[in-house]
C-alpha cells in the first residue's frame, strides 16, 4: 500500500520513497521551536502535524530518524536576554522545558534527536567556511558574513525551489541582517553577524571574527550533521517556505553541491475564531492558556488533527466542546469493549484470558510489511480472517484507516472510518451479538490505529468507596421492589456528578 505525499519541492503528490537503498530507514527534519516564549497553538498544529507524519512513516514500517531542532541563540531572544539582564542558557532551559512538556501533553512522540543551535557552532562554521571558499558568500565591512543571492545563480544554481519567485517584480535587497525579512524582498542574508554592544555576552569566536550564526545556517547546519548531506523528509508550517527553507537549500546545496532534501512537507496556517492569531484580538492561545480553561492535551490533539494538513484551519473553543464530545464516543465505545473482552461470559463463551485474546487478534491485525515499500502485502482476503462477528470487521477498519491516511494524510477520511466502527460496535454492543473474542479482536484494531492517531485514552475516574456502597444500596433496594429508595439513590448520585451504567460486568458508576 503506497504511501503518498504532497511534496512542496515539485509542487504535486508523490509517492513516497526513502533514500535508503533498502527502503527502510527514513531521515526526517522538522523545524523546532525558537524558545523564547510558550509555543502557542498556531505552532502546535505543526509539531501535531509532524508527530502524525512520524507515526504513519512507522505504522508503514519504517525505520525513522526525527529530529527536531531547538533554537536557542536569535535575535529576538537575545533582545529578550538583554532585558531580563540574565544568561541565554538560563533564559532559554524555561522555554525549552516548557515546550517539551507541552509536547508530551499533546501525546507527540519526542523527536529522536533535539538539538540546540548553541551546540553546534562548529559545524555552522564549517558551513559558512565552505560557502567562503566556493564563492557564493562574503564578508561584509562591518566583518558579518553574507550568503550572495546573485554568486548562487550564477553557479547555475536555482534560487526558488519550493516557490516561484519573480525577480524582475520582487524586490531586490542589497543585505538583510536580522533573521526574518519582508517576504516581497530577495535579498542577501547574513550568514554570520559580526558582535555588536548589544549582544552582551551572546558571542562566539570564529575565523570571521566575534559573532554569532544567522537563523537559517543553524537548521542547514544542525540537518546535514545528523541525517546527512541529504535526507528524506523536511516538514515546517507554511510560513516557513520563504525565505526560512528556500534559504536552508540555497545554503546546504551551494556548500555540498548535492540535493538538500527529497521530499518537503508543509502544514497550512491556522486562524483563531475566524482570525489571525493576535493577542489584541484575544484569540492568542497557549496549551497552557486552553488548559486553564479546562481542556485537556488530548482534546487540543484532535481538534488540531481534524482538519488536513494542507488545508487553512479554524481553531476555535466551540470545536474543543466537540472534540471532547467525540472523544467521549470513542472512550465509551473502547471501555465497554475492554469490559466485555475482559468478562469471558458473553453468548457462551469459554472462560479466557483477555491477553491471550488481544495476542490472537493483533497477531491476525498486523500486516506483512514490504521492505521498501511499507505497505501491506496481499489482498484482504489473502490475510488472516478473524472472528465471523461484528469484530471481524476490525480488519478492513485498520486497512480503511492506513489507506486513508496513505493518500496524503487525508485525516477526514481517517476519521470516518473511525466514527462508523464506533457506529457499528456500538449496535452489536447493544445488540448483544459480540463475542468475547470479537471484542478482543476490535479492541486490537483500535490499539492498532491509535498508534498513529495517538490520542490515547481518558483516566477513568474511580467512584469514591462512599458511592460504591450507595450504588450497592441502590441494587439491594430494588432486588427488595423499594423503588422509592432505588430513585432516591439514582438522585443522588447525579447530584454528585455520577450515573448508574449498565456494562457486561453489571452495573458502575460514571463520572458525568
Amino acid at each position: 500500500m503506497a504511501l503518498n505525499l504532497f511534496n512542496t519541492l515539485s509542487r504535486s503528490v508523490q509517492t513516497f520513497a526513502p533514500l535508503d537503498p533498502h527502503g527502510l530507514k527514513v531521515g526526517m527534519y522538522c523545524c523546532g521551536p525558537t524558545v523564547y516564549d510558550y509555543a502557542h497553538i498556531g505552532n502546535w498544529r505543526t509539531f501535531v502535524f509532524a508527530d502524525l507524519v512520524r507515526r504513519l512513516l512507522e505504522f508503514n514500517g519504517y525505520q525513522v530518524t526525527h529530529v527536531m531542532n531547538i533554537t536557542d541563540v536569535e535575535d529576538k531572544i537575545i533582545k529578550r536576554v538583554r532585558e531580563q539582564a540574565t544568561t541565554l542558557r538560563l533564559f532559554t532551559s524555561q522555554y525549552e522545558t516548557a515546550f517539551l512538556e507541552d509536547l508530551r501533553a499533546l501525546g507527540c512522540r519526542e523527536p529522536h534527536q533535539k538539538p540546540r543551535a548553541t551546540e553546534h557552532i562548529p559545524q555552522i562554521i564549517a558551513l559558512i567556511e565552505k560557502l567562503l571558499a566556493r564563492g557564493i558568500a562574503y564578508q561584509a565591512p562591518d566583518g558579518s558574513v553574507y550568503f550572495s543571492i546573485d554568486k548562487y545563480r550564477g553557479c547555475g544554481c536555482q534560487y526558488g525551489q519550493l516557490l516561484k519567485l519573480n525577480f524582475d517584480e520582487m524586490r531586490a535587497g542589497e543585505r538583510v541582517k536580522s533573521d526574518e525579512y519582508a517576504k516581497e524582498s530577495i535579498a542577501d542574508f547574513a550568514l554570520w553577524k559580526t558582535r555588536v554592544p548589544e549582544d552582551g555576552a551572546v558571542y562566539w569566536r570564529s575565523p570571521f571574527g566575534e559573532g554569532r550564526p544567522g537563523w537559517h545556517i543553524e537548521c542547514s547546519a544542525m540537518s546535514t550533521s545528523i541525517l546527512g548531506d541529504t535526507f528524506d523528509l523536511h516538514l515546517g508550517g507554511e510560513d516557513l517556505v520563504f525565505p526560512h527553507h528556500e534559504d536552508e537549500i540555497a545554503q546546504s546545496e551551494g556548500a555540498t553541491g548535492k540535493p538538500f532534501v527529497k521530499f518537503w512537507l508543509h502544514g497550512a496556517h491556522l486562524l483563531v475564531e475566524g482570525k489571525k492569531m493576535s493577542k489584541s484580538l484575544g484569540n492568542y492561545f497557549t496549551l497552557r492558556d486552553l488548559q486553564a480553561k479546562g481542556y485537556t492535551g488530548r482534546e487540543v490533539r484532535y481538534l488540531l488533527l481534524s482538519a488536513h494538513y494542507r488545508e487553512t484551519f479554524n481553531f476555535t473553543l466551540e470545536g474543543l466542546a466537540g472534540a471532547k464530545t467525540a472523544l467521549a464516543r470513542i472512550d465509551e465505545c473502547v471501555a465497554k469493549l475492554r469490559e466485555l473482552a475482559g468478562s469471558g461470559k458473553a453468548l457462551g463463551a469459554e472462560p479466557t484470558t483477555i491477553q491471550s485474546l488481544r495476542e490472537e487478534a493483533t497477531s491476525a491485525l498486523t500486516p506483512a510489511l514490504s521492505p521498501g515499500r511499507g505497505g501491506i502485502v496481499g489482498s484482504p482476503t489473502e490475510r488472516v480472517a478473524l472472528n465471523p462477528d461484528p469484530g471481524s470487521e476490525d480488519d478492513s477498519l485498520v486497512a480503511a484507516f492506513q489507506a486513508a491516511l496513505n493518500e496524503d494524510l487525508n485525516i477526514s477520511a481517517a476519521w470516518g472510518t473511525v466514527f462508523e466502527w464506533v457506529r457499528k460496535t456500538n449496535r452489536a454492543l447493544a445488540e448483544n451479538t459480540l463475542t468475547v473474542p470479537g471484542a478482543a479482536a476490535a479492541l486490537a484494531g483500535w490499539e492498532k490505529i491509535n498508534t498513529v492517531l495517538g490520542i490515547g485514552l481518558a483516566a477513568e475516574a474511580e467512584a469514591p468507596a462512599e458511592l460504591q456502597a450507595l450504588l450497592v444500596e441502590r441494587q439491594n433496594a430494588r432486588k427488595n421492589k423499594d423503588f422509592k429508595r432505588s430513585d432516591e439513590i439514582r438522585d443522588q448520585l447525579k447530584a454528585l456528578g455520577w450515573v448508574i451504567e449498565d456494562s457486561p460486568k453489571g452495573q458502575r458508576l460514571k463520572k458525568l
